[in-house]
């Protein structure tokens, strides 16, 4: 069998189906290319005697008006494969809408990615079908209803907005997170079809940014972004969240999170700029703090004091600078050029570097970005400068690039390496590159004075080059430099004198005719002579060296009139009937300004002081240095001029808003748990987010059973837990592992510790704090030979961190240890929980960094539910592989220790000897995570992971992967 290579496929999918599609936001390019579904069949040719590119539509026509399904099915992919090579297969349309009803799954998404691409196209037919895409959208099959949803909101006729609108709404409330990522891809679109439908838009924005999957962040994000970017305080609530879960989301959707929160922070924080700002996040003011002592210090200088959730953004987008997507990484770059602190916009600089290694497209826009940057803050590149070397493989556009970076980089101390380099450049094969590098050795000069001579006696060697480019550009330098000192170096003016008849390129020329004008007095013997060569050649100069001809002409009048007055009359002579009226103009001009007469008046009594007036000197600046204007990484900065749909950086505000909006608004319930007397504080639980897990509830509700634990306590606060489902959220059974062994880390070493060590593991149990948390068991043990008093936890990272700290430990005596328990809430990410663990004395950082398969609970459930959940949990939320495993585990017994080994998870029984199926759910969101594996022959199976985590199923798939494997 033959394939299409499925990255055409990818590519036109993308291309139809982008969130972008019918807007006119032109700014922010990659979330255009979001790629959406992907069809999880495999396209495929057979070796049919009838090639692809020969068959006709009307074959094609004949099979999908078929009786047979197979035969469907292969016109289908052949279509597909059409529209994937750029064919043109419209024709095809009412033949392919017939299917839309088919009863087969897979023909019916083919159907779908066609009727994406030609719906608005013929909008006529498209509607005929109408009612079918509506009965769609009810489907079992998550892909058939956001597919449905995706074509309606392809065809672009007003008529339709209401019944968009409805399947909009419905689509924002499914429990598949895909489909209402889609919903949030058709808010573009329709806003598009028509804006008076904002206001009903903003309020499912509004729902769908309350989400909690990393799947549909980034595109309600864009949506945000497309229809209502102006309102900031529809993410007050929810910016929290999308700091922490941004670590996960996809990569194209991290792109477009970022840029809006950049622009949020501008408005929402102060500057971290202040000049001598003093950095203490932990100055927090003591609670018997008088009011006296507080009036006192408003009069003296306040150290600056980041906002938490400044700092939130900053330490939540820093690991994203190790991204492979190199927009991730630029993103994360110009977030830190924009928000953070001075000192700390170094840390972006490695990244950037590591840029340059990819493709010449992305390092022209990375060193764009850097060339900006290299202005305002040398010291961030400049142990990075030989990596702004250039190489004889470069383009041009790239070579030009580095050397306005080598350029912004020179100092005292880097010049002599610089230029040396720059002796290499203008030996160049590449004409416009060599010329580049004689302006940067212009602007080195001008910028540094000990190297200026150097600078000067190197580009009058360079006179005498055969290149005529090299010639020019030297000439048109070193006039720029000589104003900055013309006293200084007449005999640089004579020397290029002497070389003028040599010189061909009208420019240079122009250049020394300039010269010789402007320092006339300085060369008295040699500008007559010029004047005299130019006076032969005028007619057959080019017009911008006729110009300087005659303006040459009317200053040696002025200054040496005895020996050029004749001169100057013949060549204001052949300037007054030139073809070119601008030249024609200024010899009048100059005829009337110099020449005294009646009609002349008083001008020219002013001659001298108009024509040989001062000139200031030029400044040669870098070409980038007034892009800092635009936000880095955008595309207006780019072409350096504004684009449609660019969004400007506010200013910091003076006085930072209230930061209690963000604030998101916590519930409290207190268990009847009959324990121990506890402080009020210990006996309280809480949950995220009232709605949210009520929401969450409904979707697992279905599945659920009552269940026991092996605890009469957690027993009791289990039974609790499912009566309080409106509270929270509702999972399915909750059950023991059949695995027993648990693994220990070490927390803490006791040499580290000064005599306090630390162990810790994970129980697999419920934790009685929060339901969302991970419950963790410490074991802490004095190996000193003093007691160790008031041990606790403190600080920790980051801020956010929702952690339920055990109480304090008065006195450990010597030799002796406890066990403690905590609660974490991982917010099922592996990210170490950072916090300090504190005697009275020490405090000691130290972090718990959990393994994927402990962010489970186990869950039970039936072999058929277990396919029910499985069917929902396709295409991009399935994850496989084929593994070999180690004879010892090809057993069931094996197989289930194994995995309970990595994962904890529930066993689902099953009919089949060769499936095994484990079922769990993530402790913090109630994800399902279906685990299945099919043995194969030998020592071969088919392992695979069915959860809308795509991330945590990459990790979990690896670390199964590896157990059964080993022995």
């Amino acid at each position: 069998m033959a394939y299409i290579p499925v990255f055409l496929f990818h590519l036109v999918v993308a291309s139809l189906c982008s969130p972008l599609c019918g807007t006119n936001n032109l700014e922010v390019v990659p979330a255009a290319l979001t790629v959406p579904y992907v069809v999880s069949t495999t396209l495929r040719v057979s070796n049919n005697p009838v090639c692809l590119s020969v068959l006709r539509n009307e074959d094609l026509k004949e099979m999908l008006e078929s009786n047979k399904e197979s035969l469907k099915l292969e016109a289908m992919k052949r279509v597909v494969g059409l529209i994937a090579k750029g064919k043109n297969s419209s024709e095809l349309f009412p033949a392919v809408v017939k299917n839309v009803a088919s009863k087969n799954i897979e023909l019916k998404k083919l159907v779908y990615v066609y009727l994406v691409r030609y719906a608005e196209e013929q909008q006529d037919l498209a509607l005929l079908s109408i009612s079918t895409f509506q009965r769609a959208l009810k489907d079992p099959n998550q892909f058939i209803r956001a597919s449905a949803l995706r074509v309606l909101s392809s065809i672009r006729v007003p008529i339709i907005v209401p019944i968009m609108m409805l399947a909009i709404k419905e689509a924002a409330a499914d429990l598949s997170p895909y489909v209402r990522k889609t919903s949030a891809h058709a808010i573009q679109k329709l806003y598009s079809l028509d804006p008076e439908q904002k206001e009903q838009l903003i309020e499912v924005i509004e729902k769908l940014l309350k989400d909690k999957s990393t799947l549909v962040a980034g595109s309600v994000v864009m949506a945000f972004e497309e229809v209502c970017p102006d309102r900031i305080d529809l993410i007050h609530k929810n910016y929290r969240k999308l700091c922490n879960l941004l670590v996960d989301v996809e990569e194209w959707g991290q792109v477009v999170i970022i840029s809006m929160l950049t622009r949020y922070a501008r408005t929402q924080f102060t500057s971290p700029w202040k000049e001598g700002a003093i950095f203490d996040e932990n100055n927090d003011k003591t609670f018997y703090e008088s009011d006296s002592e507080e009036k006192k210090e408003q009069t003296e200088a306040k150290p600056y004091i980041m906002d938490p959730d400044h700092r939130l953004l900053l330490r939540n987008t820093k690991p994203l600078l190790q991204s492979r997507n190199t927009a991730v990484v630029m993103s994360v770059a110009q977030l830190y050029w924009h928000l953070a602190p001075k000192h700390e916009v170094n840390i972006v600089t490695k990244s950037l570097v590591r840029l340059l290694r990819s493709h010449r497209e992305v390092q022209y826009i990375v060193l764009q970005n850097i060339a900006t940057m290299s202005i305002q803050r040398k010291g961030m590149f400049e142990p990075y400068m030989k990596s702004f070397y250039v190489r004889s493989t470069d383009a041009t556009h790239i070579k030009t690039l580095k050397l306005e970076i080598l350029t912004n980089l020179a100092n005292e101390a880097n010049i002599s390496t610089i230029l040396r380099e720059f002796q290499t450049y203008v030996k160049s094969q590449d004409k416009a590159f060599a010329a580049a590098t004689i302006q940067a050795i212009g602007r080195c000069a001008t910028n540094i004075s000990e190297v200026t001579d150097t600078c000067l006696n190197g580009l009058v060697l360079l006179l005498s080059n055969r290149d005529e480019t090299v010639v020019a550009e030297s000439v048109v330098v070193i006039k720029k430099l000589l104003q900055t000192q013309p006293t200084q170096h007449s005999e640089i003016i004579k020397h290029m004198a002497k070389l003028f008849d040599n010189i061909t390129v009208p420019m240079a020329r122009a250049s020394i005719l300039w010269l010789m004008g402007e320092y006339c007095e300085r060369v008295p013997k040699i500008a007559p002579d010029v004047l005299r060569k130019m006076a032969k050649t005028f007619t057959a100069e080019e017009d911008i060296v006729k110009l300087q001809t005659v303006n040459l002409a009317a200053k040696l009048y002025l200054t040496n009139s005895k020996q050029t007055k004749l001169l100057t009359q013949y060549i204001l002579n052949l300037g007054k009937y030139d073809q070119n009226y601008d030249i024609r103009d200024r010899t009048r001009f100059i005829r009337q300004l110099i020449v005294p007469n009646e009609k002349s008046g008083a001008l020219n009594k002013y001659a001298r002081r108009i024509l040989l007036a001062p000139k200031p000197a030029p400044v040669l600046e870098s070409a980038f240095k007034d892009r800092d204007r635009f936000q880095l990484g955008t595309l207006s900065h780019s072409l350096n001029v504004k684009a449609a749909g660019y969004q400007e950086l506010s200013d910091w505000p003076a006085v930072a808003p209230d930061q209690s909006v963000r604030n998101v608004e916590v519930k409290e319930w207190a268990p009847l748990v009959g324990k121990t007397k506890k402080s009020k504080s210990e006996d309280k639980f809480y949950s995220d987010d009232e709605d949210e897990k009520e929401e969450e509830g409904s979707e697992s509700s279905g599945s659920e059973d009552s269940s026991s634990s092996s605890s009469s306590d957690e027993g009791l606060f289990l039974s609790l837990f499912r009566d309080c489902g409106g509270l929270f959220r509702v999972s399915l059974q909750v059950t023991t592992p059949s695995f027993g062994p648990v693994k220990t880390y070490e927390l803490l070493h006791h040499m580290t510790g000064k005599g306090l060590s630390a162990k810790y593991h994970f129980p697999r149990q419920p934790c009685l704090y929060q339901p969302s948390m991970v419950a963790v068991q410490v074991i802490l043990t004095n190996s000193s030979d003093h007691s160790l008093e008031e041990i606790h936890i403190g600080d920790r990272s980051p801020a956010s961190l929702n952690i339920h700290c055990f109480n304090t430990i008065e006195r450990l005596e010597p030799e002796a240890s406890v066990t403690v328990s905590m609660g974490i809430d991982f917010s099922d990410s592996t990210q170490a929980a950072n916090f300090q663990l504190c005697t009275k004395e020490d405090q000691f950082s130290v972090s718990i960094q959990p393994a994927v398969g402990e962010l489970l609970m186990p869950s039970t459930m039936t072999e058929e539910d277990f396919s029910k959940e499985q069917g929902k949990l396709l295409g991009m939320n399935e994850t496989s592989a084929t593994i070999t495993m180690a004879t010892a585990n090809t057993s069931s017994q094996a197989i289930g220790k194994q995995v309970l080994s990595v994962a904890n998870v529930g066993v689902v029984s099953s009919s089949q000897n060769n499936v095994h199926r484990f079922a769990g759910r993530t402790v913090s969101s109630g994800a399902v995570v279906l685990v299945s594996l099919e043995q194969k022959e030998s020592c071969a199976a088919l392992l695979t992971i069915n959860t809308e985590k795509s991330v945590m199923a990459s990790m979990l798939l690896r670390d199964l992967k590896q157990a059964l494997a080993q022995a």
